[in-house]
């Protein structure tokens, strides 16, 4: 499947985020908006062809909810993942298609994991 992994620039994504999804990327076509190789890439054609987008939303974020808004007009499916003690916006409700709470970063790989696996089981 093709992913696109979206985020809040706010905090430290990289160690928090990428490194521990990068494992996915053997199984699944991961893209990293801000990622060295990626920084700078216009995400809406990007978006377009996902399958899925991704979205950790424990820390809001304007261009993250410009991102969501145009996967969500274009029919891509939005996951949304937040750790146990964030606050996310409700809105989020009107345009994400499920909703998973983690407490961990192992836990969240799992269940992000889990999820992608139940919609391509072939992966």
């Amino acid at each position: 499947m093709n992913i696109y992994v979206s985020h809040s620039t706010t905090y430290d994504f990289e160690t928090e985020l990428y490194s521990p999804l990068r494992h996915l990327s053997t199984v699944h076509t991961m893209f990293f908006p801000h990622d060295d190789k990626n920084e700078g890439t216009y995400s809406k054609p990007i978006i377009s062809g996902s399958d899925v987008v991704l979205a950790e939303v424990s820390h809001s974020s304007s261009g993250q909810g410009i991102e969501l808004g145009w996967a969500d007009a274009m029919g891509v499916p939005i996951i949304c993942f937040y750790r146990n003690d964030a606050t996310v916006s409700k809105a989020l409700a009107i345009i994400c298609t499920e909703f998973i709470t983690y407490t961990s970063t192992d836990e969240m790989v799992s269940l992000v994991s889990a999820r992608l696996e139940s919609m391509h089981p072939s992966a």
